[in-house]
Parts: C-alpha cells; structure tokens; sequence
C-alpha cells in the first residue's frame, strides 16, 4: 500500500527539529530511516532544495526554502508528484503560521510541534488519492517536476561522512553544481587585488628605475653597474609576485612588494 509515513520541519542551517509527525510506525525499515533523516538533517545546507533518498522499500523526500526544510517518509510505490505536493502544503502553511524570526532564534528542538496537527490533517488527506485527486491541482506540480526533477541522493553520499564535512558533487537539470572547494578557485579578494596592482606598479617603477640607470651609466663612469641588476631584478620580482597574487594572495605579500623599492 503507497502512503505517507512521517514528516519533519528541520532548520537548514544547524539540522534543528522544529515540529515533526508523532506517529512513527516501529518496523525495523522505518526506524532505519529515522536515522537517515537524522544525517540528511546535518547536510541539508549542502544539498539542493529539492531531493529524493531511496533506501529500500521507502524514499525520503524534502525541499528547502528560506532556511527551513520540510522533509517526509513514504512507501516506494507512492508518486513523487503526490509526495512533493504534499511538501509544498507544508511549506505554505508553515511560513503562514511562523515568521522567519521565530524560526531563526529557536533553541529547543521541536518548539513548534502543534505544527503537528497541520501534518497530521494534510497527511492523512495525501493518503487517500481518491478524494484528495479532486481538490488540488496536480499539473503544476507535475510539470515542475519534469522540467526540475528532485537530485537522487545516493547512499554512497550519505554515508560518505561520519561526523566529517563533504561536499557533494551535484549535476542535474536546473539544480546547479556544487563542487569540492579544492576542485575550484576562490574569487579575488579585496586584498588580492590590491597587492596584484601594487605588484604591476612596482614591477614598471623599477623597469623604469634601471632604465635611468643605464642611461646614468652610459654618461660617466660614477653610476655602479650593481644599481642596474637590482632594478631589473627588482622587476622580475615584482612581476613574479603579481603572478602568485593572481592565484593566491596573503597579506604579507604586500609587505615584501614595498621593500624592493626601499
């Protein structure tokens, strides 16, 4: 039989329990994916606002949207086009009932759980197809779902982390990508910028510095040929430098630009 099973409004953030379903079923299957719900809670800030986990006979849905998820168990068999609705209502009604603020500054777990009662109702309505076929309209949510269908999240991904932060590749139509901050490079900086255009600057006062430096030498014999080599030493630096910045900037490196012009 395709049914609903449970529900939970979770804080994105932090994975915090804001109001859930009370009437777990206790098979050995639904129990397993109380904990499952429990480590998707801790990486929903890394995954997509809308997803599917399978994990034998149930599939866990949720959806994201201005830092709360809204995530529910249901049978295999039930359609996604019923289970995906049926988080909407619940993401309605929710941010009908309660304003960002409170949702935001709430410590205790499950401080909204007369929540409950509007899950209860919507669930038990989402569980008889027959009447509840005749009161909404599906083809929105249908069509949605076509053109943005949920991410699958894999049980790879889930266990993939044990008390240690990942980040999950992700690749779908109209989800976007997330990818492993070490496979991508930071944007610039204020400060990288800084030190990049310092770098050039310095780079052309010493090209022009040595330049003076020839000349000077050029028309009597007082100028030392070392003044020369530091300047266009002093040039290579610079230019190398504002290379290094382009990848990576610190600080410091402002600092050892300026001393090639003391």
């Amino acid at each position: 039989m395709s049914m609903i099973l449970s529900a939970s409004v979770i804080r994105v953030r932090d994975g915090l329990p804001l109001s859930a379903s009370t009437d777990y079923e206790q098979g050995t299957g639904v129990q397993e994916c109380r904990k499952y719900f429990k480590m998707l809670s801790k990486k929903l800030a890394q995954l997509p606002d809308r997803c599917t986990l399978k994990t034998g006979h149930y599939n866990i849905n949720f959806i994201s949207s201005l830092g709360v998820s809204y995530m529910m168990l249901c049978t295999e068999n039930y359609p996604n086009v019923l289970a995906f609705s049926f988080l909407d209502e619940l993401q309605k009604e929710f941010i009908t009932t309660y304003n960002m603020m409170k949702t935001n500054t709430a410590v205790r777990p499950y401080c909204f759980i007369e929540f409950d009662n509007f899950i209860q109702r919507t669930k038990q309505r989402y569980n008889n197809p027959r009447s509840l076929s005749t009161k909404i309209n599906l083809s929105d949510m249908q069509m949605e779902i076509k053109l943005r269908p949920p991410y699958q999240i894999s049980m790879c991904e889930l266990g993939s982390a044990n008390g240690v932060t990942s980040a999950f590749s992700v690749d779908y139509k109209g989800a976007g990508k997330i990818s492993s901050a070490h496979q991508r490079l930071e944007p610039a900086t204020l400060s990288g910028i800084v030190a990049f255009i310092l770098s050039l600057l310095c780079g052309a006062l010493n090209l022009i510095r040595g330049f003076h430096a020839i000349e000077s030498l050029l028309q009597s014999d007082g100028e030392d040929f070392n003044y020369v080599v530091a300047f266009f030493l002093g040039t290579a630096a610079c230019l190398y430098q504002a290379v290094g910045t382009y990848g990576h900037t610190e600080l410091s490196q402002i600092e050892v630009i300026l001393l090639w012009n003391i």
